[in-house]
C-alpha cells in the first residue's frame, strides 16, 4: 500500500486523526495505534435507480496529525501533498514499494 491519506477536522493540535478506511493495511493501522470505528455517510452504494447510504468504517487514532505524520515518516513514507477542504486538512503520504 504505497499511498496513505491522513486527515483531521477543525483542530490540528489534538486528535482524533483519520488514517484509513476498512480496507487499509492492518499492520500499518496497528503501527499508528488506530482503531476501526463506524462512520456515517462516507460511502455510497448505488443500486439501479436509487442510492442507499450506509455506514462505513474508518481507522482513527487519538494522536494529533503531527505524531501520525512522524510515525509514517519513520516507517518510510514521505509527504506528497497537503490540502484543506472546508474544515478538514488532508495529507497524502507515499512510500516506495
Amino acid at each position: 500500500m504505497p499511498y496513505v491519506f491522513v486527515s483531521t477536522q477543525i483542530r490540528l493540535e489534538t486528535g482524533p486523526t483519520t488514517v484509513g478506511d476498512e480496507w487499509s493495511d492492518k499492520e500499518l493501522m496497528d503501527l499508528l495505534g488506530a482503531t476501526l470505528v463506524k462512520a456515517l455517510g462516507n460511502n455510497l452504494l448505488w443500486l439501479t435507480l436509487c442510492s442507499i447510504l450506509y455506514h462505513s468504517s474508518e481507522y482513527q487514532t487519538e494522536d494529533p496529525p503531527r505524531l501520525v505524520l512522524n510515525k509514517l515518516e519513520q516507517a518510510g513514507y514521505r509527504l506528497v501533498t497537503t490540502t484543506g477542504v472546508g474544515q478538514t486538512c488532508i495529507w497524502t503520504m507515499f512510500r516506495e514499494s
